[in-house]
């Protein structure tokens, strides 16, 4: 094997120096992966086609209604016995408040995607050396999420049997929600375990408070998630325990991308040098 040391031209400001091994080894198949300059129309392409895959996906899984229904009245018994059933107290507590549960039927329709695109482009622009990690922690964690849908049907705590949820969005008549009104027909209805608008929510927190350099909107970072986490049950989509599910898809995510990269997002450089210039081949 034999080995030469080229450097490349990156700009005016750094030139970086690189070693270039000629085959392979065993240990290459167990070298992490080095971060690249993102590039814009790619991403762009990429965030587009994984999100209508993932909408695709999703709502292709079976409405197993009668099973769902089965799964929700384990979880409400489940947490009866370990004393923490109180979504219907918050949610009828909240809906007697209606500028608030409007605020949050609101909430819950649009802050789910807003904040999660913003957050990935704050990526994109401030921190691009860690910004394909931190992607890929919040593909892998959608993508696992895909299988709960699809081995464990569940239906959200307004659309249980005898239950006496209020469904605040039918309500209140507020827009946006996919799984009221008319707009039911195009969303999985039984698809509430795990909660993506934890796992989202708590990437887009993790990441804010990791990587923010003002105070004040690193704490913003970390209560985003725990307002999420409220929101989600006073308008009876999903149970305390969705949220535990969002959370351990969560976690697989940031375990792909630690193999992946061999750390975590936030302990790689800032930026990366930019994309190589063809060199011209050298004599060895």
């Amino acid at each position: 094997m034999t080995e030469t040391t080229v450097t490349t031209q990156e700009g005016p400001d750094e030139a970086v120096p690189q070693t270039v091994t000629a085959g392979t080894g065993p240990g290459s198949l167990r070298r992490p992966r080095t971060p690249r300059r993102p590039r814009l129309w790619f991403e762009i392409l990429l965030i587009a086609v994984s999100y209508w895959t993932y909408s695709l996906v999703r709502n292709a899984v079976p409405e197993q209604r009668s099973e769902a229904l089965r799964n929700a009245d384990w979880i409400w018994k489940a947490e009866h016995h370990v004393g923490i059933a109180v979504e219907e107290s918050v949610n009828h507590a909240v809906n007697s408040v209606t500028w608030l549960i409007v605020g949050m039927n609101y909430y819950y329709a649009t802050l789910h995607f807003v904040v999660t695109l913003c957050v990935l482009v704050w990526l994109f622009r401030s921190h691009p050396g860690r910004y394909a990690a931190a992607r890929l922690v919040l593909f892998s964690t959608t993508g696992v999420a895909l299988v709960g849908y699809y081995l464990y049907p569940l239906a959200p705590p307004r659309l249980m049997n005898g239950g006496h949820f209020v469904d605040t969005v039918m309500v209140h008549q507020t827009w946006g929600s996919m799984a009221s009104g008319d707009l039911k027909h195009m969303s999985n209805q039984y698809a509430a375990m795990p909660s993506m608008h934890i796992g989202w929510s708590l990437w887009c927190g993790l990441t804010i408070f990791a990587l923010a350099s003002v105070p004040w909107v690193r704490v913003l970072g970390l209560l985003y998630p725990a307002a999420t986490l409220v929101v989600i049950v006073a308008t009876a989509n999903h149970f305390w325990l969705d949220a535990v599910g969002g959370v351990l898809c969560l976690a697989f995510g940031y375990a792909v991308a630690r193999l992946w990269y061999g750390t975590l997002p936030y302990a790689l450089p800032k930026r990366v040098p930019g994309r190589e210039r063809p060199l011209l081949p050298t004599k060895v």
